[in-house]
């Protein structure tokens, strides 16, 4: 298992690796500074360093972990990339059923592809869905996540590149927001924040605030106002054991 860093979940899973650019939030990846790295390691699943790569022998790996949590999928790819054939999607899907004492959390960039597989896959409940809203011009594909049969729908505005006005949260479960971190992080200015997170308080939208990022991300911390801000979905778990500071979180976001 690979446990993660990453505030909002627990552990990453990534049965294919490698990506494209395809908007602006993708020109400073964090994914792909990784993957160079771990290909100068000689990890085999990166042996071509960031060109997108499936592997199959990474797909029943949930399967072996027996305590349930809560896991990324393909924190280092985007699943409804054109060049992943529906076929192995659908596998990705039929073994995340098969966990169903884990809760997985899918986030793509592609939601125009994303709707249009969408009918040949079968979402079982344990599958939670988002697509990236890095600014304003890309508010269309929370138009395409509404169309799936997804039980969790989610947005990560992440990084968060310009103001959101007028956000539309119907049939939306959770929003994530953080700024950019790295060596040439683009700048996230406080009001933009403060407006989206208004947004999900009307809308009784849980609220998740990742970070401030920048070059020390650990430095600038994840106070928005003076308090954190960790409201997770309201889930409906078959058997999911959240960990006790996901537990307490959880339970500001039910309504």
């Amino acid at each position: 298992m690979t446990k993660s860093k990453i505030e909002w979940t627990e552990a990453t899973w990534n049965p294919l690796t490698g990506c494209t650019k395809i908007s602006p939030g993708c020109k400073f990846c964090y994914a792909e500074r990784m993957a160079k790295r771990l290909q100068a390691m000689s990890n085999r699943n990166y042996k071509n360093g960031f060109d997108l790569a499936l592997h199959e022998h990474m797909l029943e790996l949930p399967l072996k972990w027996k305590k349930p949590r809560i896991v990324f999928v393909n924190s280092m790819s985007d699943m409804f990339h054109k060049d992943v054939p529906i076929s192995f999607i659908q596998k990705c899907f039929d073994v995340m059923r098969k966990a169903y004492w884990h809760e997985f959390q899918i986030l793509s960039k592609r939601a125009d592809r994303l709707q249009q597989v969408s009918e040949f896959i079968d979402w079982p409940n344990n599958v939670w869905m988002g697509v990236s809203v890095e600014n304003c011009d890309y508010t269309w594909r929370i138009d395409c996540l509404r169309t799936t049969n997804a039980f969790i729908k989610f947005l990560s505005i992440e990084p968060l590149l310009g103001p959101i006005d007028n956000l539309e949260l119907n049939q939306i479960d959770w929003v994530i927001v953080g700024g950019e971190s790295g060596p040439r992080s683009r700048i996230m200015k406080e009001e933009w924040v403060i407006n989206i997170r208004d947004q999900c308080l009307d809308a009784k939208v849980p609220f998740f605030f990742k970070q401030w990022g920048g070059t020390n991300k650990k430095k600038a911390g994840r106070l928005l106002e003076g308090r954190e801000w960790n409201e997770m979905p309201p889930v409906f778990s078959r058997s999911s054991s959240l960990s006790s500071y996901q537990e307490q979180t959880l339970q500001t976001s039910l309504f």
